[in-house]
């Protein structure tokens, strides 16, 4: 059943409520049962997109020298 449910807090200074609420939630608005604060559900964490080489292309190849400024003369 727990995976079946989102636990999110009410954002309430004065409440911080741990609210359950269902996954059917998600993207929506709902209000805290304690002290009437309406709350977003958040999405589901999208994972990040991964494109091929993007990771390699800021790090420096191996056996390439650093990349150093060089004086004005």
């Amino acid at each position: 059943m727990a995976s079946e449910t989102v636990r999110i807090m009410c954002p309430n200074l004065t409440c911080r409520r741990i609210l359950a609420v269902p996954q059917s939630a998600r993207g929506k608005t709902v209000r805290c049962r304690n002290c009437g604060t309406n709350i977003r559900v958040p999405q589901p964490a999208a994972p990040a997109p991964t494109t091929p080489g993007a990771a390699t292309q800021a790090q420096p190849q191996p056996g390439s020298p650093p990349n150093q400024a060089k004086p004005a003369a």
